[in-house]
């Protein structure tokens, strides 16, 4: 292949300008990449997606384009966030399947190293993904390449491993990526319902809300929050009211773009504190495809079948809310054994694993 160009993508103002051409092409090479990766564009940004991608106001975005004589064939974005972690810039890449093995991929990726070294970014992340078909192909005598945090591993056959390694990255960590169809069958529903609550050993109460927490729960979710980002015991207190309006900032975010939130949430009944929540998060431009984000219960009520009760309470709202709903995504580390033993019995399936990359360039000046 002859020599390639690489240039900033030019943004814009909306999709039907008549300068959106490349753009429009930059958000169909997502699409193909998607599909030649995961059998389906279920995870591939639409257009209206990508262009809100660009105006958030707590991460900058860029995208490189690779350009092969008048084609655009791979495109790098640098997620760079504005608040914390400023240090910081996510990397995607995508080069179509018929351009791949001809170093674009490397081509764009230093590209993207040089602009984040531009903007004072110093730890570099990559994303690599690896669909169960493919990981069951590459295993074998060759071997793995361990994270550096939890249990995961990737396959040194990978493809895709041998590239970040040749670029100098480190395996972080790795997700399992897992899918499930939906709606679940009433039955199940039923069946998972009764199975969580007879696990209980003291009362618990159960509260749903889509998109605006209570104003009554605030506190408590604001408080939760901190727990799932690991903050110390003193910072809760301290933190508690920032928190919560982070909360509120959030849900005034999402609505701006039409997303939606289906949250549930548990109060331990003796004390009348929430003690544990799920949230899953509907698109703004489809309500087919939703993703099952964080769930938290706190340490000293596990075994009581909490995380199961959320989540199934949670999965019926999305059923009456969002009937339109065929699909649910979600990622967890491999240690979490509970949460992958509750997306088992609800219906989740392994579709492969995402490994996490990272460099320094602070030991590479």
């Amino acid at each position: 292949m002859s020599a390639v160009t690489i240039a900033q993508l030019w943004v814009p103002d909306s999709l039907d300008a008549s300068d959106a051409a490349d753009f429009l092409a930059a958000v169909e090479i997502g699409r193909q990449v998607h599909i030649a990766t995961w059998g389906n564009a279920d995870l591939a940004h639409t257009p209206e997606e990508m262009l809100q991608a660009f105006s958030d106001p707590y991460e900058r975005y860029v995208v490189l384009l690779a350009r092969h004589g008048s084609s655009i064939v791979g495109r790098a974005g640098i997620a760079m966030p504005l608040a914390d972690s400023t240090d910081l810039a996510h990397i995607t890449l995508d080069v179509l399947p018929g351009a791949q093995g001809h170093g674009i991929g490397r081509e764009l990726l230093e590209a993207a190293e040089q602009y984040a070294r531009g903007e004072n970014r110093r730890v570099l992340m990559v994303e690599t993904n690896h669909p169960a078909a493919a990981l069951h192909q590459e295993s074998g005598a060759a071997g793995s390449i361990a994270a550096l945090s939890g249990t995961g591993s990737l396959p040194l056959s990978s493809r895709e491993a041998r590239f970040a390694q040749r670029a100098d990255y480190e395996l972080q960590s790795v997700q399992q990526f897992s899918a499930c169809s939906l709606p679940l069958a009433p039955e199940l529903v039923h069946r998972l319902r009764h199975e969580a609550q007879h696990g209980q050993h003291q009362p618990y109460l159960v509260h749903s809300w889509l998109d605006r927490c209570p104003e009554n729960l605030l506190p408590d979710m604001a408080r939760l929050e901190l727990v799932l980002e690991h903050a110390s015991a003193d910072a809760l207190a301290q933190q508690a009211f920032d928190a919560s309006e982070l909360i509120r900032e959030g849900e005034a975010m999402a609505a701006s773009r039409g997303r939606h939130t289906l949250v549930t949430a548990v109060e331990l009944a003796a004390s009348r504190h929430l003690v544990g929540f799920t949230t899953i998060s509907v698109l703004g431009q489809r309500q087919d495809i939703v993703f099952q984000d964080d769930t938290l219960v706190l340490e000293e009520y596990w075994g009581d079948e909490l995380g199961l009760l959320i989540k199934v309470v949670n999965m019926e709202q999305l059923a009456l809310r969002f009937p339109l709903a065929r699909k649910i995504y979600t990622w967890n580390s491999p240690e979490s054994a509970y949460l992958l033993q509750v997306n088992a019995k609800l219906g989740f399936r392994p579709a492969g694993v995402t490994g996490q990359w990272r460099k320094n360039l602070d030991y590479l000046a």
